[in-house]
């Protein structure tokens, strides 16, 4: 399938949401809100649940289902609030033990005047080096659009699936098509350049997992992310946080790496 039949299978207005994953997978979940700083960013939900029967901290990008609920959750672009509302949780998982689900669903964090007022930048910024050294185990999985340092924010993890429809890239290909040709004709080129489907990013090693997807009926979607999350959780509890922190910052320190022997 071409790249950008992918970016419009990833933007599907019926394609589960943060939240679908969140009702589907675990039990027992309790919202928490704000970031002791400014208020709470609709765009992004974290909490705590129930992975089988593991306790885990879920954080969740959330573009909304309908204009009222897209417009409250400002289509999925969060504020810096949003972001500092993860990493808050991201250190409460930390200090009880709990591992972290990151889902990744975003056309990128909001760039308007307010955002860069309270510090936008500097919040993607605090989250990429602080899950860096997460002494739990982190596991970041890309649901349908993945775009820029929005998604980036919540993508620094021991592991990145995909869903096989997803995207995840540095700019949208339409992004890119006004900025390298000044011509939005040339979208369909830009996708396939981006390098932004799951079979691109698996082949560089930006992700380390597809995850099969009938884009009508996620039930299977579902059953193999749980199984496969819990498995991956309780394996890496036998890791030491030193070996698993280690382990992390080798996996980003590859990125771009040149083997000379090829």
């Amino acid at each position: 399938m071409e790249a950008y039949k992918r970016v419009a299978l990833a933007r599907k207005k019926t394609r589960p949401t943060g939240q679908d994953f969140i009702n589907n997978i675990f039990t027992d979940f309790i919202e928490l809100h704000g970031d002791r700083y400014f208020g709470d960013d609709p765009a992004v939900i974290t909490g705590i649940g129930y992975l089988l029967d593991m306790p885990v901290t879920i954080i969740a990008q959330e573009r909304g289902k309908n204009t009222k609920s897209r417009i409250k959750r400002n289509f999925g672009s969060s504020h810096p609030e949003g972001y500092r509302k993860a990493l808050r949780q991201m250190h409460l998982a930390e200090k009880f033990n709990r591992p972290i689900v990151c889902f990744i669903d975003t056309s990128g964090a909001f760039c308007g005047i307010g955002a860069e007022e309270r510090g936008q930048g500097h919040a993607i910024a605090q989250n990429l080096m602080e899950m860096m050294s997460l002494k739990v185990p982190v596991i970041s999985i890309i649901i349908g659009e993945g775009g820029s340092g929005g998604a980036l924010a919540l993508g620094v993890a021991d592991e990145v699936w995909m869903l096989e429809n997803a995207i995840y890239s540095v700019i949208s290909p339409e992004g890119c098509a006004s900025i390298l040709w000044k011509d939005p004709s040339k979208t369909k080129e830009a996708a396939n350049c981006l390098k932004l489907t799951a079979q691109d990013l698996l082949e560089l090693e930006v992700i380390d997992e597809i995850i099969s997807e009938n884009h009508r009926d996620f039930k299977n979607v579902y059953r193999e992310l749980k199984l496969n999350l819990y498995k991956r959780f309780r394996k890496s509890q036998i890791l030491s946080p030193e070996i698993l922190t280690q382990t992390r910052y080798n996996r980003f320190r590859k990125f771009g790496a040149l083997d000379i022997t090829k």
